[in-house]
């Protein structure tokens, strides 16, 4: 059944089946990508250690541990916010799956007491080679942290990750959501213990926003999973404030919007993040007095080139979980004298979805293999090489690579099917060559913030519903 504009349960599965195309280590019998094999079975081995599994962030490689940690985590938020819309569309099964396939690799990444392993793959090198990561030949570099070298935002972003999925898995599964749980509180402690931003990420995970938002945001996951006093104090004597963007860099208003859903059923002296939630809304707006955020000209969200539909489908997810909380509550959100009604978040967050799906001036579609006149060249080593045997890989020069695979311009042998990529500059053009990397990469946080809206439109279509 379609509601609405669009089909929007087709853009609900294809959004979580890019996910599957991510993955990284031994893919099981039932993978849904055909042009998918097994990569990264060595991942760990310099160190002695177990890494094969999770994800790769984007188009590259690489296995970073913040953007994957922040990818999960979200997943587990959707899993929780949007559950009946969800089990609904019969995808609920296949975002647990991503989930577990994260929190499994976390696991043991942080086998070790005060240690976690939060990097795989040379990132140099790894750019340096344009090939599928079945083939790839470049080194498998280590990299992590510990007492000595902290890194606060990775560990507090996967302590956020694995609490939030142990609340997942509770019902089902207690045994597992238990040792999610107790992984949780270990990281969170090393998090706090061991304070200092790592800079091995960098230059393409650079914290620009310090490390004060993650231990907001995982202390909040840690109370909701275990309601224990403790994470509630660390929540009030945190550091918090009003900001215009959630990210896999900036949670404060994840955390302000999570907290709000505690405050309005009952929570005492969380109030404060009721008006920093509220500052979220205002400045995401285009109509109101307080408004911080470009729109372009089609009506799109544009922080920053680069990964900008990033912004796009966060701000949609945060509005809409938003919005439901506002309406179950019976409240508004207040930008100075103006009251502004849930109705109209859900509003602005599907008028977004909508623009990534086709409602925009140049009506195409930013979703892979989704409506009319959808990307083509995904910039994705996977998806625009074509399959090959190990010693086909081999012949194959790094050099080469670019010339046979990386600058022809025609469509990609393998269709990234739900990958929303980049997407169009500030004045909505676009430029579908997979060398236009700001407009045609994808990310795994992109589309894990969108499954949570798809789902949601994909229930009631455009209607607005408490």
């Amino acid at each position: 059944m379609v509601r609405g504009q669009f089909s929007y349960k087709d853009a609900l599965t294809k959004s979580i089946l890019f996910l599957d195309a991510q993955r990284s280590g031994k893919l099981p019998p039932d993978s849904r990508i055909p042009w998918r094999g097994d990569s990264g079975l060595d991942d760990g081995k310099l160190g002695n250690v177990d890494l094969v599994g999770g994800f790769y962030d984007a188009g590259d490689n690489v296995k970073y541990g913040l953007p994957m940690a922040f990818t999960v985590t979200t997943l587990a938020w959707t899993a929780l916010a949007f559950g009946p819309e969800l089990r609904a569309a019969g995808e609920m099964e296949s975002v647990q799956d991503a989930i577990r396939w994260g929190t499994d690799y976390f696991l043991k990444a942080s086998a070790k007491k005060n240690q976690l392993w939060v990097q795989v793959g040379d990132p140099v090198a790894d750019h340096d080679c344009w090939v599928r990561p079945e083939n790839m030949k470049t080194p498998r570099t280590l990299y992590k942290i510990d007492e000595k070298t902290p890194g606060t935002e990775i560990a507090a972003e996967t302590a956020a990750a694995m609490a939030a999925s142990s609340v997942v898995f509770r019902k089902h599964n207690h045994t597992y959501s238990r040792s999610l749980l107790n992984k949780a509180k270990l990281l969170y402690e090393f998090a706090r213990n061991y304070k200092g931003t790592y800079d091995g990420e960098c230059p393409f995970y650079c914290s620009f926003s310090g490390y004060n938002d993650e231990l907001l945001w995982a202390a909040s996951w840690l109370y909701v999973a275990t309601k224990s006093p403790k994470y509630r104090s660390h929540i009030k004597e945190g550091i918090s404030a009003s900001v215009a963007e959630f990210s896999w860099d900036l949670k404060y208003a994840g955390a302000q919007v999570l907290l709000t859903g505690l405050h309005l059923t009952g929570e005492l002296g969380l109030n404060d993040f009721k008006t920093q939630a509220d500052n979220f809304v205002c400045a995401v707006l285009p109509d109101t007095a307080f408004r911080q955020i470009y729109i372009s000209p089609g009506g799109l969200i544009h922080l920053r080139d680069g990964a900008n539909t990033q912004y796009v489908t966060s701000t949609a997810f945060l509005l809409d979980v938003y919005g439901r909380i506002l309406m179950k509550s019976n409240q508004t959100v207040s930008c100075g004298t103006q009251r502004i009604e849930p109705c109209r978040l859900e509003e602005f967050a599907k008028r977004q979805m909508d623009y990534l799906l086709g409602s925009n001036p140049t009506g195409r579609s930013y979703m892979v293999g989704f409506g009319k006149n959808s990307p083509t060249q995904a910039h994705h080593r996977g998806a625009s090489v074509p399959v090959m045997s190990a010693e086909e890989g081999k012949a194959v020069a790094c050099p080469m690579s670019f010339v046979k695979w990386f600058n022809k311009d025609q469509a990609n042998p393998n269709e990234l099917t739900g990958a929303i990529v980049g997407g169009p500059d500030r004045y909505d053009n676009f430029n579908d060559q997979r060398w236009e990397s700001s407009m045609l990469e994808p990310c795994t946080y992109i589309n894990s913030l969108a499954i949570g809206p798809l789902a949601r439109l994909a229930a009631v279509g455009g209607s607005c519903v408490s």
